[in-house]
């Protein structure tokens, strides 16, 4: 089994990730990627520019010795600086100390380190080689050059890596359907950019945060980068009446816009007009598939099974969290690939499905929940409980961020937790007028305890 060569389409994050695990575990891997090396070529890609980095992605980082050189090009959030449009921002944190943080990290940059390590485990990488068809009874795959030039590769097991887009996708849901459901946000966004500030301060804001402008319906959020620029996003409904991005069509109505609704943002982008015209309008959606894999022949991972909306910052490390999984279960002496295909997807789907929901969950939260007293209500509540009574009670986020439980029972827990919250609460916004010590009996005699946490 270890000398058997997989095929591997798409050189991102979870690609290289994953090539570089099967490389350390005996396998031969090779990578076709349609992009050009962005070590040679510069990196480019419409996608995000900086990622968040949390536990499960740094667990996966730590099973490749990456985790340690990864940190040291990251820049550390310690929660959510709320930008509310009157009145003082400030900061909600994320977890109970900077024990509990989450990094933010250039995507460009992560790829780039990825690709080395995997090329230093023994992976052969080919670049500027798209995927154009797969024929899976063949066991062959044809690549596309930038000339339009195709050539054949053997190739008995595929991995498909190449994002929500996925080519893998398209060729093996024509040969097999995948069941495949593609719910638009009907949301999108666009990246601006606030430059380093000048001075010794190099920060222009706050650097160890999240910044949010929650609107309503809308919201910017802003994430740190290493050299003291940030990069900001906008989020606003595609299409309908105003705002959204059908009624800001350029810099012009934009910067009215956000005179308005951004007022201390405006400022700290002075090249908005530039960035806001040039900035395509990037859309949302997340992708849902019954089946991931064609019997021991063809798999999908990360993205290209199951493309997930931002606002959990779990993407990537859903997609980090995959690679280990796969790569653990191909290992498996006397495993067949089969089988360690159906076990992943057994394994790893319900998870997918749990944090597809509670990202999108996350949207409503950050855009509307963040300025609202009752949620802010909730919100102490729960710190309060979990502050007596830990091995009951464990805010949802800090579940899915700072822990290695599976998604499906954070998706679950959060959910009993929150109607107990509820129940406490009855509506009020006082957390004062909720007796603390009847709160906590309640708690244990409705809630078991939380399983072993598995803190990084």
């Amino acid at each position: 089994m270890t000398q058997q060569t997989i095929t591997l389409i798409g050189g991102g994050l979870v690609g290289t990730l994953l090539a570089q695990l099967l490389a350390r575990r005996g396998f031969k891997v090779e990578v076709f990627e349609k992009r050009p090396d962005p070590r040679r070529a510069g990196f480019t890609g419409g996608r995000s520019i900086n990622l968040a980095l949390a536990e499960r992605g740094l667990q996966a980082l730590r099973a490749a010795g990456l985790a340690e050189d990864v940190l040291q090009r990251a820049v550390m959030m310690r929660g959510r600086m709320v930008h509310p449009i009157n009145g003082a921002s400030g900061l909600q944190r994320y977890g109970v100390d900077d024990s509990e943080v989450i990094w933010s990290v250039s995507r460009g940059g992560l790829n780039m380190l990825l690709l080395d390590a995997a090329e230093a485990a023994g992976v052969t990488f080919h670049f500027g080689q798209g995927l154009a068809a797969a024929d899976l009874d063949a066991q062959h795959i044809t690549l596309v050059d930038d000339y339009g030039v195709q050539h054949r590769h053997h190739a008995s097991i595929v991995i498909g890596a190449d994002g929500a887009g996925s080519a893998l996708r398209a060729a093996m849901n024509d040969y097999q359907p995948l069941g495949q459901r593609v719910e638009p946000l009907g949301h999108g966004y666009k990246e601006l950019e606030i430059p380093p500030a000048s001075g010794a301060q190099r920060f222009a804001i706050e650097p160890h945060a999240l910044h949010i402008w929650p609107r309503g319906g809308y919201m910017c959020i802003a994430l740190p980068n290493t050299e003291g620029s940030f990069t900001v996003t906008l989020f606003l409904p595609v299409h309908g009446v105003h705002p959204s991005f059908d009624t800001l069509p350029d810099a012009t109505a934009a910067r009215a816009f956000f005179q308005q609704d951004f007022p201390d943002l405006l400022p700290l982008i002075p090249d908005f007009a530039e960035d806001y015209d040039s900035h395509p309008v990037g859309t949302l959606s997340t992708l849902y598939l019954d089946h991931w894999h064609i019997d021991g022949r063809a798999v999908l991972i990360g993205d290209a099974a199951h493309a997930i909306v931002p606002f959990h910052g779990q993407g990537m490390n859903c997609g980090f969290e995959d690679t280990v999984a796969l790569a653990d279960l191909l290992a498996e002496s006397g495993r067949d690939t089969a089988d360690a295909f159906a076990e992943f997807q057994r394994i790893r789907k319900p998870n997918a499905d749990a944090i597809a929901a509670m990202a999108l969950e996350n949207y409503i939260e950050m855009r509307d929940s963040v300025a609202d007293p009752h949620y802010l209500a909730k919100r102490e509540l729960g710190a309060r409980l979990a502050e007596r009574a830990p091995q009951h009670f464990m805010a949802r986020y800090r579940m899915v961020t700072f822990t290695h439980l599976p998604y499906a029972y954070a998706y679950e827990r959060g959910r009993a937790q929150d109607m107990l919250l509820e129940q406490l609460l009855r509506g009020a916004t006082e957390v004062e007028n909720v007796p603390l010590d009847a709160a906590v009996k309640a708690l244990r005699a409705t809630l078991p305890p939380l399983p072993p946490l598995h803190h990084g």
